[in-house]
């Protein structure tokens, strides 16, 4: 395990969001709560990111620049304005490129460690595998490629409230509507494909540490059958709904795409030390990274351009990604370079 740690700073959570379960904890927020613990999460990380290929034949999925900051980062963010203080990320693809920025970066002010993963483990031995990070109170566990504000201090309440020994983010997001509950929430039944009158898995869950025992140590496993054998149990696994929140997974290069416009409020992030010529057309949305340079009469438009990219003059670029250093000699549409 790659230990990095940084000083604690206490940040405040900007984000809104509408609890919609229980109603005793309906419009509910509950930052306070979290200032009586040293709250702990995971961000899951290790992940191919196959939906993304070839853009993680080059960086890992959680290191996919968002209007030009990683992924990984607004997670950390994220987590940290909701209230948590220590944070463990599992690595195996590209592995050392998440080790490198997190020891590099040093803006986050908290404890961050890396659970390096030499052979891929699955969601369920992820997890497992990070048994000794934890102490006797619930964790967090969110997927590194989605980005959303949901209010997770109301989440974590609801799950200490409730008696769960999982409780699963919930909101209805077809076509991955996967999840059944009764009518107190109460998780029967998690299918493999979308079904009518059920709801999707956000990616953030509440875990109490008594779930460990039930997966396997060492071998590739999903947490998700862990789940379905607790179900089958009897053991309370329970739901938290949600909505009136943002919420978008970055999974294919479709929704990556989606994500920048939407970071970018469909207009265009610039980074630092960027060269654009006076005469090149911006044109609905895009990402420029930082270092990069746009020569005479370029065309950018709904586009994404990793850091130090050079288009060169005259070349137009539209509904493309660009990874970082690339030289673009001619007209892009739709592709990935």
């Amino acid at each position: 395990m790659i230990r990095l740690w940084r000083k604690f700073e206490a940040r405040n959570s900007k984000s809104e969001t509408t609890l919609g379960t229980l109603d005793t904890l309906a419009h509910f927020r509950h930052f306070t709560y979290f200032r009586h613990f040293f709250m702990k999460a995971m961000i899951l990380a290790a992940g191919f990111g196959t939906r993304l290929r070839p853009l993680t034949e080059m960086k890992p999925k959680a290191l996919m620049p968002v209007a030009n900051k990683p992924i990984l980062a607004r997670n950390i963010e994220y987590l940290i304005s909701h209230g948590i203080t220590e944070i463990i990320v599992n690595a195996h693809h590209h592995h050392q490129q998440i080790v490198d920025y997190l020891r590099e970066e040093s803006s986050f002010g908290l404890n961050i460690e890396v659970k390096v993963e030499l052979e891929i483990l699955g969601t369920g031995g992820g997890i497992k595998n990070t048994e000794g990070f934890w102490d006797k109170e619930p964790f967090f566990v969110i997927n590194s490629d989605i980005l959303t504000d949901i209010d997770l201090a109301s989440v974590y309440q609801l799950h200490q409230t409730s008696g769960a020994l999982v409780t699963l983010v919930l909101h209805d997001c077809e076509p991955y509507n996967q999840v059944q509950v009764d009518d107190q929430w109460n998780i029967t039944d998690i299918a493999k494909v979308n079904m009518p009158g059920r709801y999707a898995f956000t990616g953030i869950h509440v875990i109490h540490p008594e779930v460990l025992s039930h997966v396997p140590q060492g071998i590739f496993s999903n947490i998700i059958e862990c789940y379905r054998q607790l179900i089958r149990m009897g053991k309370p696994v329970r739901a938290c709904f949600v909505q009136g929140h943002y919420w978008r997974d970055i999974g294919s290069i479709q929704s990556y795409m989606e994500a920048n416009r939407e970071l970018a409020d469909n207009s265009f992030v610039i980074g630092p030390g960027c060269s654009i010529d006076s005469s090149v057309k911006l044109m609905d949305w895009g990402v420029i990274g930082e270092n990069s340079r746009l020569e005479k009469n370029v065309a950018l438009q709904r586009s994404v351009l990793w850091d130090g990219v050079t288009v060169k003059e005259g070349v137009k670029v539209v509904d493309a990604v660009v990874t970082s250093g690339r030289v673009v000699e001619r007209d892009l549409h739709g592709d990935i370079l």
